[in-house]
C-alpha cells in the first residue's frame, strides 16, 4: 500500500470555488470512513483536520489531534533526511515523501508504519496518511531470521557472520569508540566426517548442535565482563567462528581459543552415544584500520591450517613470517613453468675429487633460480615445488641438457686432461612421469658425451625397494654405460642388501657422518666419536666389496680428508674444496691441474 491519495480529498473545502456543498459533504464522510489513516496538514506543519482510523493509530481522539505538529505525531524529525524533505513537500518545493517510521502506542506497544505526505491541490496544504506495515514487518523479521541463521544449530549462519565482520571492519564502526582492534577465532573440528559416515547425519547435527551450545556458553562467559559479547557463527559444515568486537589483544583472543577447547573437551551424550572429539581453532588479531573481511578470513584459514599440520586439537595464533614464507612458496610455485621457459634457471657445479690424487675428478650440477624478486635461490627452495606440480620433468631435462653439453665443452677444451664425469640430479617422479632412459639417450647423442662421463643421482628413499618401471630404468641406464649414484646414504632405509640387486655405481655419504670426523677438536681435549669412523669405514668396505666406489659429502678439514682417505674412500665433496661455482671456474681448476702436473 503506498499510502498516497490521486483523487478529490477533504482539503477540496479549502478551495469552494472547484466543488459543491454536496461534493464537499461527500469527500468529507469518504474521509472520516476511510480505512487508511489520514490527516490533513496545513503550511504551517499543524494538522487540521484528522480520520478516525488516524486516530486509532495513535491511540487518539482524531478530534484532539487538530492543531497539533504533524511531524510530531509521526516522527518526521527523527533524522535530518526526512525532515528536510517534509518541509520542502510542505512548501511546495517536493512532489512527495514517503518513509517508514516506529511509532510508540500509548497502550506500550510499537507499531510500524509508511508514511506519505504529498500536496493537496490549490496549494492549501498537505495530506498526511499513515499505513500500519507492523505485519508486514514482522514477516520481513522472520524471514531475515531464517536466512540469517543456521536452521541445525540455530546460530547466526556465513550471510550473517560476513554482514556483522564487513561493518566492524567499517571506519566509522571502530573510530566511533573501542579499541579499534578485531579478532577472530575459526574453528573446525577435528574428524567429524567419521560421526557422519559411522553413526549418520542425524547424529552428526544433533552433535553439531551441541558443540553450538558450548560454543555459545564459552561466549556468553568471555562477555560478562566486557562491552561486547563475541558472536558465535557456524559458516558451513563442521566449521565455527567466534567473532571478537573491540578486542583487546592476542591474549584475550587466546583465552577464549583455550576456553573453547576446553568446553569441548568434555564428552558428548547424544541418543545413547557417547561421543568425544577435539577441535582446532586459527587465532587472528589485529587493528581494524587497514583489514577487509577477505583478508581476515584468508589469515584465519591459514592459521586453522597449521593448527591441523602441527597436530590438530589445538589452538595457533597467525605468525606474519610462517605466512610470508606460504605467500612467497605460492608465488614460487605459480611461477616455475614459466620461469623454465624465460630461462631463469643456471647450473652451478661443485668439485668431486680423488681422495688418492687429490685431482679433479668429476662435477655434480647443482641447479639455482636467479628469481627476479627472490634473488638466486638454492634447490631446497623450489625442487619440492617442482616434483607437486610436475615441472620437475621439464626442469629436469633441461638440467641434464646442460650439464652434458658443459661437460662435453670441458672435454673439447682441455683435452690434456683426464675428462671429468658430470653428477645430475634425478627425482624420483622423472623416472615416473617421463621416459628418462630415452631423454638420457637423446642428450648423450646430441651433446657427443660418452655415457660413462654422467652420473645420475638419485636419494637413498627413492632407491631402495625399487621396483617395477624405476628399477626397469635404472638397469637401463647402467646398461647404456651411465653411472648410478645413490645420494645421502645412510640416512633412509639403509637395507644393504638392495645393493647387491640394482645397478649402483656410487654411494654418496650423508655429510652427517663426515662431520663426526672432527679430528682438530682432539687438540683442544674433545675425543671425537669413534662409532661414525667404524660406520662409515665398513659402509666403505662393504660398497667395495660389492665394485661400488664411495664419495664423502660435506668434507671441510684437511683432517677429515686424511682420515677419510686413509680408510679408503674414493672421492670427496665439499667446501675444503670448492663451493658450488660456475662452469668458468671448474675451467680455472682444470687450467691450474693442468700445470701443476706439467711443471718440471
Amino acid at each position: 500500500m503506498s499510502g498516497t491519495s490521486e483523487g478529490p480529498t477533504p482539503a477540496a473545502d479549502l478551495d469552494r470555488s472547484a466543488v459543491t456543498d454536496s461534493d464537499h459533504t461527500t469527500y468529507h464522510r469518504v474521509f472520516a470512513a476511510a480505512p487508511l489513516a489520514m490527516a490533513v496538514v496545513d503550511r504551517a506543519g499543524l494538522v487540521a483536520g484528522a480520520n478516525a482510523a488516524f486516530g486509532e493509530l495513535l491511540g487518539a481522539d482524531p478530534d484532539t489531534l487538530t492543531g497539533r505538529v504533524a511531524a510530531d505525531l509521526v516522527d518526521l524529525a527523527s533524522d535530518a533526511r526526512s525532515w528536510h524533505a517534509y518541509r520542502e513537500v510542505l512548501r511546495g518545493r517536493q512532489a512527495k515523501l514517503r518513509c517508514t517510521r516506529r511509532l510508540k502506542h500509548p497502550e506500550g506497544h510499537s507499531v510500524w508504519v509508511q508514511v506519505t505526505v504529498a500536496p493537496l491541490s490549490g496549494g492549501s496544504g498537505v495530506l498526511l496518511s499513515v499505513a500500519d506495515i507492523s505485519a508486514r514487518r514482522e514477516l520481513q523479521a522472520r524471514l531475515r531470521h531464517l536466512q540469517m541463521h543456521d536452521p541445525v544449530t540455530r546460530l547466526p549462519n556465513r550471510t550473517l557472520f560476513f554482514e556483522r565482520l564487513t561493518g566492524a571492519l567499517e571506519a566509522e564502526s571502530y573510530e566511533r569508540s573501542g579499541t579499534g582492534r578485531i579478532g577472530l577465532c575459526y574453528l573446525d573440528l577435528d574428524g567429524f566426517k567419521a560421526v557422519n559416515d559411522t553413526l549418520g547425519h542425524r547424529v552428526g547435527d544433533r552433535l553439531l548442535a551441541a558443540v553450538a551450545e558450548r560454543l555459545t556458553r564459552v561466549a556468553d562467559e568471555a562477555g560478562y565482563a566486557r562491552a561486547v559479547t563475541p558472536l558465535v557463527a557456524r559458516l558451513g559444515g563442521d566449521e565455527f567462528a567466534l567473532l571478537v568486537e573491540d578486542s583487546t589483544g592476542t591474549e584475550q583472543l587466546a583465552d577464549l581459543a583455550e576456553s573453547a577447547l576446553k568446553a569441548l573437551e568434555e564428552p558428548f551424550d547424544l541418543a545413547g552415544q557417547r561421543l568425544s572429539l577435539t577441535a582446532s581453532i586459527g587465532v587472528v588479531e589485529r587493528h581494524a584500520a587497514g583489514t577487509t573481511a577477505t583478508g581476515l578470513m584468508q589469515a584465519a584459514d591459514t592459521t586453522l591450517y597449521w593448527a591441523k599440520a602441527d597436530g590438530k586439537a589445538r589452538w595457533t595464533l597467525f605468525d606474519p613470517e610462517r605466512n610470508a614464507h606460504r605467500m612467497t612458496r605460492q608465488a614460487l610455485s605459480s611461477t616455475l613453468r614459466p620461469a623454465i621457459e624465460r630461462g631463469e634457471f643456471t647450473l652451478e657445479y661443485q668439485p668431486l675429487v680423488g681422495m688418492g690424487d687429490g685431482r679433479l675428478a668429476g662435477v655434480e650440477a647443482l641447479i639455482r633460480w636467479n628469481h627476479p624478486q627472490f634473488g638466486t635461490l638454492t634447490p631446497n627452495r623450489f625442487i619440492g615445488l617442482a616434483e607437486e606440480d610436475g615441472s620437475i620433468v621439464q626442469l629436469g631435462r633441461w638440467a641434464l641438457a646442460t650439464a652434458c653439453r658443459q661437460a662435453r665443452r670441458w672435454q673439447m677444451d682441455h683435452p690434456e686432461e683426464p675428462p671429468l664425469f658430470v653428477s645430475v640430479n634425478v627425482a624420483v617422479r622423472q623416472v615416473w612421469d617421463s621416459d628418462l632412459v630415452a631423454d638420457v639417450a637423446q642428450t648423450l647423442a646430441e651433446t657427443g658425451l660418452a655415457p660413462h662421463l654422467l652420473q645420475l643421482e638419485l636419494t637413498e628413499s627413492a632407491v631402495m625397494g625399487s621396483a617395477g618401471r624405476p628399477l626397469q630404468a635404472l638397469q637401463a641406464l647402467s646398461d647404456m654405460g651411465v653411472r648410478i649414484a645413490i645420494d645421502d646414504f645412510g640416512t633412509g632405509y639403509s637395507n644393504l642388501a638392495y645393493l647387491s640387486r640394482l645397478p649402483v655405481s656410487t654411494l654418496k655419504l650423508d655429510g652427517s657422518f663426515v662431520r663426526g670426523f672432527q679430528y682438530e677438536e682432539a687438540a683442544k681435549g674433545v675425543v671425537p666419536n669413534p662409532a661414525d669412523e667404524v660406520i662409515v669405514e665398513a659402509m666403505i668396505q662393504l660398497a667395495h666389496r660389492l665394485g661400488i666406489t664411495v664419495t664423502a659429502e660435506c668434507v671441510e678439514t684437511s683432517a677429515q680428508a686424511d682420515r677419510l682417505r686413509r680408510i679408503g674412500c674414493d672421492t670427496g665433496q665439499g667446501w675444503l674444496y670448492s663451493r658450488p661455482v660456475p662452469p668458468d671456474r671448474i675451467s680455472e681448476l682444470l687450467d691450474e691441474q693442468a700445470y701443476v702436473v706439467g711443471k718440471p
